[in-house]
């Protein structure tokens, strides 16, 4: 088969329309598919205010350790698996220790100054650096055969529309939050075409299923079956999305808006559906790079659905002494685990298209948080688990190190991606170069 210049070129020669375009960019036998080069993927996941240190790590390192309760859901997944205890994020400076963990998190250089008061610490603005999640998509779309249509996606659960640096942990640059996107159906227009108002709308698919009929006459069997299961993807995403905005009279839509309290309650289903995007969203190639990010630095969400009644952040400032504390703050991270399994899940059962591989293979999570431990605020032993075969570190193992700046994990994702950065954020953390170890 010849194949057409450009995907706009295709749709001309079959009198297509651009609502089909979303559709078409992972398609192999087009010729759309950026190549036959492996497509290295990169997710970040963050949960806020630490972890119950005895129940999340591992007692031992090497490839005989044990999960703890709070990573048990992790257990199908232990060989792709690698924890890493010993990280620190050693960035000081202004702000309280929330918005230098929040804001130097991916980052790894100093806040600015500015007039965010935090605590009794001094106040600060946002960070002064570009964040690893956009350091990575920047190289990755500098070059054709790496290029996507978005470069990343920021999705969001429940986070406050509220800017300021404790909401905020990925960064285009110097002074330039990104913020996430809460709202699937939001997500779903960014992805598929902007839509003015749902209850007026027609499915996306209504208009395109006669171009996808002259489609299947000129592609593969495999990429026939890859346009079906995006078709449907979309259409139940679609029937989910007002299913679920119908079921609170008082909220037409999942949507979080402005001025609007958070519902906790629908939190599980919201988590899910972002989910279920982001896999169809890297499935068909459109971003090689995600965050997602559940609330935010001091978070305060009220898990009710797990029996926990006072607010995440409140609870992670009680001392250790208070054992039902401890058992719930387990309980809260032990599904912010469960969340993450739900991903690789997901990422593991996808092909991916062209090959006999999955999401998966070629798919590196890292679920990550901005305090080590919540009533003390440190930075040390920042959580930091990998998940995936996408960067080729060598996974099923627990590593522990002797209190590194988080600065030459970062780097080491770069140069996973190809990217030979010398340094990343504040270079003095830089010295020692890569983290060792990984491989």
């Amino acid at each position: 088969m010849n194949r057409p210049s450009s995907r706009r070129q295709f749709l001309k020669d079959i009198g297509g329309t651009a609502a089909t375009l979303p559709f078409l960019l992972n398609l192999p036998s087009l010729g759309f598919a950026n190549g036959a080069a492996r497509k290295q993927r990169l997710i970040v996941m963050f949960s806020p205010n630490g972890v119950v240190q005895n129940t999340f790590w591992p007692d031992t390192e090497g490839k005989d350790f044990a999960f703890k309760q709070s990573l048990s859901p992790l257990e199908p997944y232990k060989a792709k698996t690698l924890v890493l205890k010993g990280v620190c994020n050693k960035i000081k400076g202004d702000g309280d220790g929330h918005m230098r963990g929040m804001g130097c998190l991916l980052t790894g250089i100093e806040l600015f100054p500015g007039n965010i008061q935090g605590g009794s610490d001094t106040p600060a603005g946002w960070s002064r650096g570009i964040s690893i999640d956009q350091e990575i998509t920047r190289y990755l779309q500098g070059h054709p055969e790496t290029r996507t249509r978005f470069g990343s996606l920021e999705f969001g659960v429940q986070v406050s529309e509220r800017a300021d640096t404790w909401t905020r942990m990925s960064y285009a640059g110097p002074n330039l939050p990104l913020a996430p996107i809460s709202n699937p159906y939001q997500m779903l227009q960014k992805l598929y075409g902007q839509r003015e108002d749902q209850a007026m709308l027609a499915s996306v698919l209504d208009e395109v299923q006669e171009d996808f009929t002259k489609i299947r006459a000129k592609v593969s069997s495999e990429d026939a079956h890859l346009l079906d299961q995006h078709a449907t993807f979309v259409r139940d995403a679609e029937k989910e999305m007002k299913e679920f905005s119908q079921t609170k009279s008082d909220h037409p839509t999942p949507k979080l808006e402005a001025g609007v309290k958070n519902d906790t309650e629908h939190m599980p289903k919201l988590s899910r559906m972002q989910i279920d995007l982001l896999i169809d969203s890297f499935q068909s190639d459109a971003a090689r790079v995600a965050t997602l990010q559940y609330t935010q630095s001091v978070g305060g969400a009220k898990m009710t659905w797990l029996g926990v009644n006072e607010g995440h952040h409140t609870l992670s400032h009680e001392p250790d002494e208070k054992k039902e504390v401890q058992e719930q703050l387990t309980r809260i991270n032990t599904w912010y685990c469960a969340e993450l399994a739900y991903l690789v899940k997901r990422l593991s059962e996808t092909k991916e298209p062209g090959t006999n591989q999955t999401l998966l293979d070629n798919t590196v999570v890292i679920w990550t948080n901005e305090l080590g431990k919540g009533n003390s605020h440190t930075r040390d032993n920042i959580p930091f688990v990998l998940v995936g075969n996408g960067l080729d570190f060598t996974m099923g193992r627990s590593v522990f190190y002797p209190m590194v700046p988080h600065n030459r994990l970062l780097m080491s994702l770069a140069h996973a991606f190809g990217n030979q950065l010398t340094t990343f954020g504040n270079p003095t953390f830089c010295s020692d170069g890569v983290l060792n170890r990984l491989t």
